[in-house]
């Protein structure tokens, strides 16, 4: 016998959502990345009684009630009536968006989505940032409380604008009461990503700044959605981080990768890092080598409390980057082309240098100096 089609398929999951009690949920970015990843779950569940997609183009989970429009868009209060529960995941950390614009859109859509929740009724928004929110600092604690003060500042690439959808979300319960806000911050996030922190292992050499003492905890993106739905199922609240069990210190993750270190003084390191983003030849600025060089590692305590675990280590999820970046080229945060990246790889101790010359190079080509 054929099965049903989607559209029939779709009517039945409805059917059966409508006769169960769990809440209503509404997902933003629904359509890409980890929205896409969480609605798909959210969408095989018997816990929820309704799903809500909301993005600027149409997803592919049928069983979704589809709105299209953009996050910024007071209209989404209209969207969210009878929803219960929103997760916000329509955030922009791309490496490549203009900074001023990817800040207007993650701040704005954020203050738009927690005014329409509390207009329409929803009782609780989640918000997803990061654990690079409390800084990666030499004197921090490890592993630090999730109780830790935030002590990032807006230096790296988007912290600024999770320090800033932090704010908007511990502001919001007073401004609306009755809307409650859960923050969920992800370790290193791997599985599809593409961020400083991942660049940093596609390099040929792992960059360490002398006298650091760099530290990994890394969470894998299945982890990460099987924590959002926790949230989404009111399971836990407050603010928590989610990740890997413990962490990695720099020696096991150049041991476990095969990746030799190229050490270099601080002065040097920050000041090359510094000049090569003031003339736009990396999209990484000089804040996120901070992340590369000090502890920031942070205990997931309340998920455990709420009896969550995750489903990967961090040397599996470690593997599984290495292998996801498997034939990409990166020198100083930027990629390079395959012929460039041969001759950067065969230059040994000099590998920044080098790739730094060829990507200026690069640079005056295309500018006919």
């Amino acid at each position: 016998m054929s099965s049903p089609d989607p559209q029939v398929r779709a009517a039945r999951n409805h059917s059966a959502r409508s006769a169960a009690r769990g809440p209503v949920v509404a997902v933003t970015g629904a359509a890409t990345g980890v929205g896409d990843l969480l609605t798909r779950r959210l969408a095989a569940s018997d816990e929820i009684k309704q799903l809500v997609a909301i993005d600027e183009r149409r997803g592919e989970v049928p069983e979704a009630q589809w709105h299209i429009l953009d996050v910024r868009d007071p209209a989404i209060a209209e969207k969210l009536r009878g929803v219960d529960v929103v997760v916000h995941l329509a955030v922009d950390l791309d490496l490549e968006t203009d900074p001023a614009a990817r800040t207007a859109y993650n701040v704005r859509g954020t203050q738009t989505v927690l005014t329409a929740a509390a207009a329409a009724g929803v009782h609780r928004v989640v918000l997803c940032t990061s654990t690079m929110v409390y800084g990666a600092l030499p004197d921090n604690d490890i592993p630090l409380s999730e109780d830790a003060e935030l002590r990032a500042t807006a230096e790296a690439t988007g912290v600024g604008d999770l320090l800033e959808i932090e704010r908007l979300g511990r502001r919001a319960p007073r401004a609306h009461p009755g809307l409650n806000v859960t923050v969920v911050r992800p370790a290193v996030l791997i599985g599809g990503t593409d961020t400083a922190l991942t660049r940093y292992f596609e390099s040929p050499r792992l960059l360490v700044v002398a006298g650091s003492r760099p530290t990994w905890q890394f969470c894998h993106v299945d982890d990460l959605v099987s924590a959002l739905e926790y949230a989404a199922l009111e399971k836990v609240d407050g603010e928590f981080a989610v990740g890997c069990e413990g962490w990695l210190e720099q020696e096991e993750v150049e041991e476990l990768s095969g990746i030799r270190r190229m050490e270099l003084p601080s002065a040097v390191a920050l000041g090359a890092a510094a000049r090569l983003h003031r003339i736009g030849l990396t999209p990484s600025p000089a804040g996120d080598l901070a992340y590369t060089m000090h502890p920031w590692v942070v205990s997931v305590g309340r998920l455990h409390d709420a009896g969550w675990r995750p489903r990967w280590t961090n040397e599996e999820v470690l593997a599984a980057l290495l292998e996801e970046v498997q034939g990409r080229h990166t020198v100083a945060g930027r990629r390079l082309g395959r012929k460039d990246a041969t001759a950067a790889g065969a230059a040994g101790a000099t590998v920044a240098l080098l790739g730094t010359a060829a990507l200026v190079r690069q640079m005056r080509k295309r500018r006919g100096l």
